[in-house]
């Protein structure tokens, strides 16, 4: 692909009802998004997206759903979203990969305890793959010098993620830039959970199809833009998944419950009013959190107390 021809947008980094696990309260069985793949794919487009990407959290299902709708359409790229972990821990790490196939797909389940090997698994295959919000989950479950082992050993990181703090964006780009050049290719999205955000995030790349424009990320040619996170956007995204998991109880929606666990869940919902203000609370704890390791991270780095995990930076 030319850099000089003309630039695409996509949302490198979007959710479906194909999200089916949320951790938060499991007994619930919330899913972590309610968004249907056709209404995210008419939310992208309508907001200028020319290329379209779903990255559910472990299934390529809301990918195959939209492209079994829409099944000649060159704007649409398979994605997911990888849950894994740093071995032997409890550190969660998310790789988002892209242009994978279904065969793919079932190859990495049983890999995913171990970050390593899943990341083994991606070069082997070829496949382009991004480190997303790498101190989302990071806690100093291992040596900071240890984890950012990572950056070395990845094809592109997410350097701006679109409910992740400014000062959390800027870390990952800068760390990034000084370890791997200005070249090294990077992606951006905004992670939506709802169609509120969906597109809010991109990343810009020459290319009109989902082909040419994974070829113009991966070459390096991709740039962030849009918008930041933090409290207010992740709030909002968790209110509305709470209201659609309301609704789906009350038969409007994805039909997860069934009998007596049905009658539960609506208890709770009808009896939860009073307890609302949790997911705002909930989030200013975890963004506080973040804020920290962040300033922590920051400091490490500027100081070079973890620069021996990294290479030289290239020119």
């Amino acid at each position: 692909m030319r850099p000089d021809a003309p630039l695409a947008r996509a949302d490198l980094h979007v959710h479906t009802w194909h999200s089916r696990v949320n951790g938060n309260v499991p007994f619930l069985r919330s899913r972590d998004c309610y968004s249907n793949p056709l209404d995210v794919y008419r939310t992208a487009k309508q907001r200028g997206m020319d290329v379209v990407a779903i990255t559910d959290h472990d299934s390529i299902d809301g990918c195959l759903e939209l492209l079994s709708r829409r099944g000649d359409a060159s704007d649409i790229l398979m994605g997911e979203e990888v849950s894994c972990w740093y071995p032997g821990t409890s550190l969660e790490v998310h790789l988002g990969v892209y242009g994978l196939t279904e065969s793919h797909h079932r190859d990495l389940q049983p890999l995913r305890r171990n970050v390593f090997e899943v990341i083994g698994y991606l070069q082997r295959a070829a496949l382009f793959f991004s480190l997303n919000h790498p101190f989302h989950f990071f806690r100093h479950q291992v040596p900071l010098e240890a984890y950012s082992r990572l950056f070395l050993i990845v094809p592109a990181v997410e350097v701006r993620n679109g409910t992740m703090l400014p000062a959390h964006n800027a870390l990952v780009e800068e760390v990034w830039r000084r370890t791997r050049g200005g070249a090294a290719p990077v992606v951006a999205g905004s992670d939506a959970h709802t169609l509120r955000r969906i597109a809010r995030t991109w990343t810009e790349a020459p290319g009109r199809t989902a082909s040419a424009f994974l070829e113009s990320v991966r070459a390096g040619q991709g740039r962030a833009g849009g918008m930041h996170g933090g409290t207010q956007a992740v709030a909002a995204d968790a209110y509305g998944v709470v209201a659609r998991y309301a609704a789906s109880i009350f038969g409007r929606g994805p039909r997860d419950h069934r009998g007596w666990h049905r009658a539960f869940c609506a208890a709770c919902v009808v009896a939860s009013p009073p307890a609302q203000f949790l997911p705002l609370a909930i989030t200013w704890r975890r963004k506080r959190a973040e804020r920290q390791v962040v300033g922590e991270a920051a400091g490490a780095f500027v100081s070079g107390a973890f620069a021996p995990a990294f290479a030289e930076p290239r020119s």
